[in-house]
C-alpha cells in the first residue's frame, strides 16, 4: 500500500482566530487517537488537498509534527457548504500493529452488457464497504466488475466481491452492491405523464363544482326545491236555475 507524507505545524491559535490561518492558506486540524493525547495542528491547504485526493480516508499518511512522525488516517474533513473550501481536518493516529475499522469506497470496472444493449441501467446500492485490517493493509478502494451484468435485475452482492485475504469485511454479505435496473425510456415517461394527466382531468370533471351539492338518488333535479303539488281535478259548478 502506498504511503503519503504531509507536514504539519503545532497550532496555538484556536476559536474564531483560526480565520487568520485560513486566510494565510492553512487549514486548522486536530490529531487524536487511542492512547494518544490530542494535538492541535495546521497544514498547508494545497499540500493537504493533493494528499487527500490520492489517499482518501483509507490511505496511510505519515504526518510530520515537529520532530514526530505520526501514522494517521484522514478521518474527517469539514467543508464549507457555500464556498466548498476545507474548514477543518481530523487526523486519526493509528497503531501500525493494531487493526482498525474503516469505510472503503467501491469503484466499478468493466462495462455492463445490459447497459451497452440498452436493456437497463446500473444502480449503485452501496458506495462503500466497511472493513477491518491493519492500517498498512487497508485497500484504497474495492473494485466490482460489472461486465457480468447482462440482464435486468441481475445483482452483485457483498459476498461476490474479491477481498484481499488480510482484510475482513464487516458489511452484511447479503447486501447488494450494484444492480441492473429497468430502463425507463422517454416514450414510457411521456405515456405515464399523459395517463396521469387524463386521470386527473377525469377526476376534476366528476367532482361537483364549488357551491354545488351532488343530488342524492331520487332527489329532485334542483337541490332544495320543494316538490310541486299535484293538480286538483276541476270542480263542476252547479247549473244555474232558470
Amino acid at each position: 500500500m502506498k504511503k503519503y507524507t504531509l507536514q504539519a505545524d503545532v497550532r496555538t491559535v484556536t476559536g474564531r482566530k483560526v480565520k487568520t490561518l485560513r486566510k494565510a492558506g492553512n487549514i486548522p486540524a486536530t490529531v487524536y487517537g487511542k492512547k494518544v493525547k490530542s494535538v492541535s495542528v495546521s497544514v498547508l491547504r494545497d499540500a493537504f488537498i493533493k494528499v487527500f485526493e490520492h489517499a482518501g480516508e483509507t490511505g496511510l499518511v505519515e504526518l510530520s509534527v515537529g520532530s514526530d512522525m505520526r501514522p494517521v488516517l484522514i478521518h474527517s474533513v469539514q467543508v464549507d457548504p457555500v464556498k466548498d473550501t476545507v474548514l477543518h481536518v481530523e487526523f486519526r493516529q493509528v497503531d501500525l500493529k493494531e487493526k482498525v475499522q474503516a469505510n472503503v469506497p467501491v469503484i466499478h470496472t468493466g462495462d455492463s452488457p445490459a447497459v451497452i444493449q440498452k436493456l437497463g441501467v446500473i444502480l449503485n446500492l452501496l458506495n462503500e464497504i466497511e472493513v477491518e485490517a491493519l492500517p498498512s493493509d487497508l485497500p484504497e478502494h474495492i473494485s466490482v466488475d460489472i461486465s457480468t451484468l447482462a440482464e435486468v435485475n441481475q445483482e452483485i452482492k457483498v459476498s461476490d466481491l474479491h477481498i484481499p485475504a488480510n482484510v475482513t469485511v464487516l458489511t452484511d454479505n447479503t447486501l447488494g452492491v450494484v444492480k441492473v435496473g429497468s430502463l425507463v425510456t422517454k416514450e414510457a415517461e411521456q405515456q405515464a405523464a399523459a395517463e396521469a394527466a387524463a386521470a386527473a382531468e377525469a377526476a376534476a370533471a366528476a367532482a361537483p363544482k364549488e357551491g354545488e351539492v351532488a343530488p342524492a338518488a331520487g332527489a329532485p333535479a334542483e337541490a332544495g326545491a320543494a316538490p310541486k303539488e299535484a293538480a286538483k281535478p276541476e270542480e263542476k259548478k252547479p247549473a244555474a236555475k232558470e
